[in-house]
């Protein structure tokens, strides 16, 4: 068994650490102006349905560190659709260099917060790996409230309580999705939210959608999303057992694709099986492009992170390869990085660009892309200015949603930590 980094989520040096360093590369010419320091950023968010509005001086970004990051040579496929979406036309490409500008707070005082599922009205829902819990943050006034614990959940490690979804038809059935660790294994479950109920007893009793994805106390995976074709994805982890993830028959180190139900979807590589795509390590992060192409970022061993244009039935390479390797039968990723610049967790696409989530490598990472081509190398913004970087959200156009991660562990958590922070992109 290789564990390389113990942890696939990373430690990481502290903020003031970084901070340290950073003054360091300024005064020798190393590295541009502008501010590093943790941003004091409030608003009052106000949603209407996936659209916000932020009434609140915003505050610009510490700008981008370009190059670090880096894509492969060569091009890469051009990808496929997710199956049965149709693709509108190609997206014009993004430019070589970006901007992030944080314009908002909409909540503080998070445990642990992993998955976060946006609501018709605007309101999110927020799990807490480590509590079990869900809880509902109120747009516009950011109040949280425990809305229901989700049985069965045993936190330890990397597990617990990690993507949250919520159906396509959630102003008719009302159900929440939610991949957790529990003594046995990892699963997908859903669970109607009745709002009519007291607060903390609103979610109903788990159905399990499926159930036997490999567990441990690392590489548990668990980011889940509705595709364009609104059948279900889920990224798993190897456990550090690195074999499962070349073994077609299990359920770890892949990409899985279901129906609602937790059944096999026709146009799935084998008519009878959830794995949509092999060869994966640790996959946290997964998101669709405007011309419905599946991308998934994953954690590498000890040399390179991953971001991956996933195709169905196509071996990503993991144990045999780590980074671009142009091995026959294996496939390179877009764009890596050094694990200590990334360890990757959400993604989501906005503006042309992929948008990754660092851990370890406190940062937010933009990929600008041309169709399916990265355009130049990635951008680095936001680097140690609010520690460990969970999760991304799309919220339409230019505007996205970032989740820290400075309490689960791993982090050097300050006060008002964890936050979500509401950012305009370009």
């Amino acid at each position: 068994m290789r564990y390389g980094r113990i942890g696939g989520d990373g430690g990481g040096k502290g903020r003031a650490e970084r901070a340290a360093g950073r003054a360091a590369d300024r005064a020798a010419g190393r590295y541009p102006a502008g501010g590093s320091g943790r941003r004091s950023v409030s608003a009052a968010l106000a949603l209407a349905g996936c659209g916000v509005l932020l009434v609140a001086g915003c505050s610009p970004s510490g700008g981008a560190q370009g190059g670090a990051g880096g894509s492969p040579p060569g091009s890469p496929p051009a990808g496929s659709a997710s199956p049965g979406a149709a693709s509108p036309a190609r997206a014009a490409a993004a430019p070589a260099k970006g901007s992030v500008t944080v314009t908002g707070e909409v909540a503080k005082g998070l445990e642990s917060p992993w998955g976060v599922a946006p609501l018709p009205g605007g309101d999110l829902l927020v799990a807490s790996r480590d509590k079990g819990t869900v809880s509902r943050v109120q747009a516009g006034t950011g109040t949280v409230t425990p809305i229901g614990e989700v049985p069965g959940v045993a936190p330890g490690g990397e597990g617990g309580l990690l993507g949250l979804a919520v159906s396509p038809s959630f102003a008719s059935d009302r159900l929440v999705y939610a991949y957790f660790t529990t003594e046995s294994d990892n699963r997908i479950a859903r669970m109607r939210y009745d709002e009519q109920r007291a607060p903390g007893q609103q979610l109903g009793a788990p159905d399990t959608v499926l159930r036997g994805i490999p567990k441990g106390f690392i590489h548990n995976g668990g980011r889940i999303a509705f595709g364009p074709d609104k059948m279900l994805y889920a990224g798993t982890g190897e456990t550090g057992e690195t074999g499962l993830a070349q073994d077609r028959k299990s359920l770890g180190g892949k990409i899985l694709r279901m129906t609602p139900d937790g059944d096999p979807v026709h146009g799935n590589p084998e008519a009878d099986s959830v794995v949509y795509s092999y060869g994966h390590r640790n996959v946290q992060g997964l998101a669709w492009d405007a011309d419905k192409r599946l991308w998934a970022a994953e954690f590498g061993q000890n040399t390179w992170d991953e971001l991956n244009l996933i195709e169905p039935g196509v071996n990503y390479g993991w144990p045999q390869a780590e980074g671009k390797a142009s091995k026959p039968g294996l496939r390179d990723p877009v764009a890596v990085w050094r694990t200590d610049e990334a360890s990757p967790s959400g993604i989501a696409w906005a503006q042309g660009s992929i948008w990754m989530a660092g851990l370890k490598g406190q940062r937010l990472w933009r990929i600008p892309l041309d169709g399916a081509v990265p355009v130049a190398a990635p951008e680095a913004f936001l680097e140690g200015e609010y520690g460990r970087l969970r999760t991304v959200v799309p919220l339409g156009g230019d505007r996205l949603l970032l989740v820290t991660s400075e309490t689960d562990g791993r982090g050097s958590p300050e006060a008002g930590d964890d936050r979500i922070l509401t950012l305009t992109v370009r």
